[in-house]
């Protein structure tokens, strides 16, 4: 997690096709659980959505930079410090 002028910059290891969707700090990385599979963006949309509820922000605030296709994600969130990310993502341990 690294501060950016105006965003937070966050890598997330994503694994689809899960039961329950879960964000949690496994290792010190954030890793999340998603129930949509990996096709055609659905899983990133996903991903959008449960960074987006779980962090009451709107779904625009939230882009991701880098691994569109793959697992690992690098993930851009608007108007937020890393501080203040870290205490509102509430991460369930792994």
């Amino acid at each position: 997690m690294r501060d950016e002028p105006g965003r937070v910059v966050l890598a997330i290891r994503v694994t689809p096709r899960a039961r329950r969707e879960a964000l949690a700090l496994v290792d010190g990385q954030v890793r999340a659980w998603l129930r949509a599979a990996p096709v055609e963006g659905v899983a990133n949309a996903a991903l959008i959505a449960l960074l987006a509820d779980r962090l009451d922000l709107p779904r625009r605030d939230i882009s991701i930079l880098r691994g569109e296709r793959g697992r690992q994600k690098l993930v851009a969130i608007a108007g937020q410090t890393s501080e203040t990310l870290r205490a509102r993502l509430r991460l369930d341990p792994a």
